[in-house]
């Protein structure tokens, strides 16, 4: 089995009827939701398989519902590939928490109680504030930059090359869009989302998630866990609290992140989560790079065939 490398989905990626098929098939994807609808306090299953999607786009219902996914995904695959020993994982925002999940440094339960503490207060600052997203085609990093201090927004994600999204206020971000051509960005496109992910209006979320993150108890992780926020591989508990915590305000260094596992020498990944959007991330970053996703039954049997 060739050296590879397991990447999980962040929010947006959700859709209702995710990880039905694997819940019909498999035992272990059952005890899992059943697991993970005792743990929550609410039936996180039933939402993810049933909706309405007003319901799983809730920050609060689709963090948990994508880290059960991820999770059930790579379950699934270990029962057909019993040999997989992945060498590393990442994640993309709150995928970062499933990835950590998979890497041991943390139980299925400690991860999905602290992903379902990290969707509430993201939800809550998103409601306390006046935040919105704007996705940027075909922009340098340092023009993005400019525009990001010429209008007092943030760098949300940088996902792609030519493709980074900026976070702030309303205000901020439409003067963003208005203004984006001025700086050599070709595109600018207002995001339909809730509120500003990784900006510094999340911050009360962040200091939540911080008295949170003090109280779990961590493992080392098994394989090397990549985080978003320094695009470096994290061991170390204080390493880890802290990597989490800064992510909910700082930049998702996506691009950075695939770069740093491609320097390892790790062309090989497996994306667990519902859609294609990592692998579409991946191919812009490293041509080269293999994806082999998993979102759904299909998926499952179409990698593992690739892998054995």
């Amino acid at each position: 089995m060739s050296q590879i490398v397991l990447l999980f989905s962040g929010q947006g990626a959700q859709k209702t009827g995710m990880g039905k098929d694997f819940f019909d098939a498999s035992q272990t994807a059952r005890d899992m939701a059943a697991k993970a609808d005792e743990t929550l306090g609410f039936p996180i299953s039933t939402i993810m398989f049933e909706g309405p999607d007003e319901e799983l786009t809730k920050t609060s219902r689709c963090q948990p519902a994508l880290y059960l996914h991820g999770l059930m995904a790579l379950a699934l695959l270990r029962e057909r590939l019993p040999n997989l020993t992945p060498v590393a994982a990442a994640g993309l925002s709150l995928g970062e928490f499933t990835a950590h999940a998979a890497a041991g440094t943390f139980s299925f339960e400690e991860g999905l109680r602290i992903v379902g503490k990290r969707g509430a207060f993201m939800e809550e600052a998103c409601n306390a504030t006046e935040g919105s997203m704007a996705a940027l085609i075909g922009g340098e990093e340092d023009q993005v930059e400019a525009l990001a201090k010429a209008t007092d927004v943030d760098i949300a994600n940088l996902n792609a090359p030519g493709q980074i999204v900026l976070s702030g206020t309303v205000e901020g971000i439409d003067a963003a869009v208005a203004r984006a051509k001025e700086f050599g960005i070709r595109r600018a496109i207002k995001l339909n989302v809730a509120g500003a992910y990784h900006s510094r209006l999340m911050q009360s979320a962040q200091d939540k998630l911080a008295a949170e993150l003090a109280a779990l108890p961590l493992a080392k992780p098994a394989i090397p866990v990549i985080c978003n926020y320094a695009a470096t591989a994290v061991s170390e508990e204080a390493e880890i609290r802290s990597m989490l915590e800064k992510q909910v305000t700082g930049s998702v260094r996506w691009t950075a992140s695939i770069q740093a596992l491609i320097a390892m020498g790790h062309r090989q990944f497996i994306e667990l989560g519902p859609g294609k959007v990592i692998a579409g991330l991946v191919s812009k970053i490293d041509k080269d790079a293999v994806v082999h996703s998993v979102e759904d039954l299909a998926g499952l049997d179409a990698a593992a065939d690739a892998l054995k």
